[in-house]
């Protein structure tokens, strides 16, 4: 079962263009300075209500995509794997942003099929952690200078910023 800290059903700072940003609970990086520490406990939030989430964003006709963020999505990566793919049968318009606090070398690394399947249907990655040390607020949709803007679109993952 997906759990969710939260919804902002349209936001300007999550990914490109007016996005649907589905926050999840949980997270094990604990970063300092962290702009969503009510996330990181995992015994919080409250579960999905996926139909509920595909209704908002079918009613929605200005929005350019979803992203994940969290906590850490990757935490429940089958589970949003599954939810990307009802959003591409459904809403194909829509691009699918993921932030993590892994790099993408580690999530390539993991063993975990879900994590593997949540990178396979993500258009774009924003990986690494919040560190504080290397804050900017001039950044594009990234708080610090060592997370990095990926494109996952095409047959190999390129790092645009």
């Amino acid at each position: 079962m997906l759990m969710l800290s939260g919804i902002e059903p349209e936001s300007i700072v999550d990914g490109a263009g007016i996005r649907y940003v589905i926050f999840t609970q949980g997270c094990p990086h604990n970063c300092l300075g962290c702009h969503n520490p009510q996330t990181h406990p995992f015994s919080g939030g409250a579960p999905a209500d996926i139909p509920a989430i595909l209704a908002e964003l079918k009613e929605d006709p200005l929005l350019k995509g979803v992203t994940f963020s969290g906590g850490e999505p990757f935490c429940q990566a089958a589970e949003l794997a599954e939810l990307a793919k009802q959003i591409r049968r459904e809403l194909p318009r829509l691009d699918i942003t993921v932030y993590s606090g892994y790099t993408l070398e580690q999530l390539q690394q993991m063993q975990d099929p879900g994590v593997q399947e949540l990178l396979k249907e993500a258009d774009w990655l924003i990986d690494g952690k919040f560190l504080l040390e290397q804050r900017d607020l001039t950044l594009r949709f990234r708080g610090s200078r060592n997370q990095r803007i990926i494109d996952l679109r095409g047959p190999e993952p390129k790092i645009v910023e």
